[in-house]
């Protein structure tokens, strides 16, 4: 299930870029303003999982040297 739910965001995140952009290019200028917060949201949700990938692997490496240095 879990990784159901991550295939599923690594789709969303850049189909919601995607569409604000569509959005705020075609619409009038009255209108352009609503699809800003959509592609934030996108790009945070990117920017987020970058983040927590890289606090990850670090996690792991630092775990994997202090193996190695109690050995």
């Amino acid at each position: 299930m879990k990784f159901y739910k991550n295939y599923i965001y690594s789709l969303v995140a850049p189909l919601m870029i995607v569409l604000s952009l569509t959005g705020f290019f075609y619409r009038k200028n009255n209108q352009q303003i609503y699809y800003l917060p959509m592609g934030l949201i996108g790009v945070f949700i990117i920017l987020e999982k970058e983040m927590v990938r890289r606090f990850k692997r670090k996690s792991i490496l630092d775990k994997i040297k202090s193996y190695q240095k109690t050995k």
